[in-house]
């Protein structure tokens, strides 16, 4: 098969992707429950992918952007306003579950280790989680509390991946370097997965790739 032929291919592949993660994200997605302790963690009945970052990561943001709402997940410039695990069934074929952002420095201290705690629960032996989406904020890049949760997932042996959030912030050239710096990083990390997704929900840029990405993990046997 020659090179063009190829190209098509790929592009007829990459076609079908995004068409197939457009119509995944036009179903109802509506909201189940949100849990704080272990216990209250619902039984796992469909694939589920998480969305983890630091506090005003733009999570929620990045949330509604990806399923075409304006209040699934709630928005504020308070950072740390989401202490639960927060479940979303995206037309009876996918959950999505917003963990309790990270690294918020003004949270008391038992606050955190609650939020930590709960976090950790949830990742520990969780059958029919398919991918952690970590969002991970392009003006900062990883960070150290970033660090911890990839070591937890590293530990856990839950497969995760790299969104960007907030490209539009950077200069094209500045988030070139960025994107080489985070792939250079993440190659260390067992659970990773190569490819890394850059994204703006204000500018709702990646986020045909992202429905693609996540539509793929509902597919998977």
């Amino acid at each position: 098969m020659t090179e063009d032929a190829l190209t098509a291919e790929e592009a007829a592949k990459a076609a079908v992707a995004i068409e197939r993660g457009r119509l995944l994200f036009t179903q109802e997605c509506e909201f189940v429950m949100g849990v704080r302790t272990e216990a209250d963690l619902p039984k796992a009945e469909l694939p589920e992918v998480a969305f983890a970052g630091r506090s005003n990561v733009g999570k929620s943001s990045f949330l509604n952007a990806l399923t075409n709402r304006n209040s699934l997940a709630r928005t504020s410039n308070t950072p740390g306003r989401t202490r639960e695990v927060n479940f979303f069934r995206l037309g009876g074929e996918l959950m999505l579950v917003d963990l309790p952002g990270y690294g918020y420095a003004k949270a008391g201290k038992e606050e955190i280790e609650r939020w930590n705690k709960l976090i950790e629960d949830y990742l520990r032996g969780r059958a029919n989680l398919r991918r952690v989406c970590l969002l991970i904020d392009a003006r900062r890049g990883i960070g150290a509390p970033d660090r911890k949760v990839m070591e937890l997932l590293d530990k856990a042996a839950v497969v995760y991946q790299v969104v960007l959030t907030k490209v539009d912030k950077e200069k094209a050239g500045a988030l070139a370097k960025i994107e080489q710096g985070v792939a250079t990083e993440i190659v260390r990390h067992g659970a990773a997965y190569p490819e890394i997704l850059a994204t703006s929900a204000a500018k709702r840029l990646g986020l045909e790739a992202a429905r693609a990405s996540i539509a793929a993990l509902a597919d998977e046997e």
